[in-house]
């Protein structure tokens, strides 16, 4: 994957961002991208993002949160399809923290894989997500608003991302956003397909 430099994360969600959506809707947008994925969340813990997109299957692992509650996320697996079974095994253990299933196949196809190994299982939940991102740059950090949805229900998230956690605080409070709740795409698609409170 080449020198990983790993970013420090702040996001919201909600409806209404207030003043902050405008203001940073008045820098030029950088980018804009629209992608579906398939979310793999596990009821054992928060702290593995899992997410399969254009049939590669991408796992970030939350290596520290800091005092502003910024969390660091570092990528930690790729793979694609069809998977070998002992790499499944290592993933189901290791990062869902559940039970490997019984394997009668060697290696898993995309639909097989999600079929035959993820949905029987009662500890892990699959989300269908939508995401259309505007993308700005702002003091050289990443900035976006993003429409979502998460199995066809509607959200908004507006995120704020830099190497530096200091540089992610200052544009936080910048754009006016330092009242809102800290909250991770895991935790968010959680409470919405009700795996938490």
């Amino acid at each position: 994957m080449g020198v990983i430099i790993p970013r420090w994360e702040w996001r919201t969600f909600g409806k209404d961002f207030g003043a902050a959506e405008p203001k940073i809707k008045s820098y030029e947008m950088d980018n804009f991208k629209k992608s579906s994925e398939k979310y793999i969340l596990t009821a054992k813990t928060s702290g593995e993002n899992c997410k399969i997109r254009d049939d590669l299957m991408d796992i970030k692992s939350l290596k520290q949160v800091d005092e502003n509650k910024l969390e660091q996320w570092y990528p930690t697996m790729k793979e694609t399809f069809p998977m070998k079974k002992e790499t499944i095994e290592n993933l189901f253990k290791n990062f869902f923290k559940v039970d490997a299933p019984e394997f009668k196949r060697d290696e898993y196809t995309y639909d097989q894989y999600l079929d035959e190994l993820v949905k029987p299982c009662k500890d892990l939940e699959i989300v269908d997500v939508y995401k259309e991102r505007s993308i700005y740059k702002i003091n050289g950090a990443t900035v976006e608003i993003a429409e979502t949805t998460f199995n066809g229900v509607a959200n908004r998230t507006i995120c704020v991302e830099h190497e530096d956690p200091a540089n992610v605080m200052k544009t936080v409070k910048e754009l006016g956003l330092e009242g809102l709740p800290n909250i991770n795409y895991i935790h968010a698609m959680k409470q919405a397909v009700g795996m938490e409170k």
